[in-house]
């Protein structure tokens, strides 16, 4: 592979996708901790409402619940969480192959080709975090019925 293949690889590629990551990662935690934050906070909330004043606090404490019940919707649906965990290691993973491949350790030792053994790996990884997230967002319905037809 030609040095400045690989290098355009590197900035158009590998670099694009590293950052694509961080930012998507970085995204999602704050999503998680907002919403989770958010419930929690009014989860505790209700009760003392409740307990406060019932008649005077009975409306409130009604939409605090229906607020807590859309955000813990919200969690489960959008998978927050899962999606930030799933690019944060990919993101991780991407920096780490670089030093790999510039050290000449692991299987880029005995490697006639490390940069084309790179970009096997990279897009590997790549494939591998979409296939997961794939997995993650399918509809648990349609998870049941590959597994029973498997």
């Amino acid at each position: 592979m030609k040095s400045e293949d690989f290098q355009k690889y590197l900035r158009e590629r590998y670099e694009d996708q590293i950052n694509w990551y961080d930012k998507k990662s970085i995204w999602c935690q704050r999503r998680y901790r907002c919403f989770q934050w958010c419930v929690i906070v009014l989860s505790a909330v209700t009760p003392v409402l409740v307990a406060v004043a019932p008649e005077a606090t009975r409306w409130p404490a009604v939409m605090i619940s229906a607020l807590v019940a859309i955000g813990t919707t919200a969690l489960k649906t959008f998978k927050y969480q899962e999606n930030w965990i799933n690019y944060r290691t990919t993101c991780e993973t991407l920096r780490k192959e670089i030093h790999f491949c510039k050290a000449c350790v692991g299987e880029y030792k005995d490697a006639d080709d490390p940069e084309g053994l790179f970009i096997e790996r990279v897009e590997s990884l790549i494939s591998r975090e979409n296939t997961m997230w794939l997995t993650t967002h399918r509809p648990k319905r349609k998870q049941e019925n590959q597994k029973t037809n498997d």
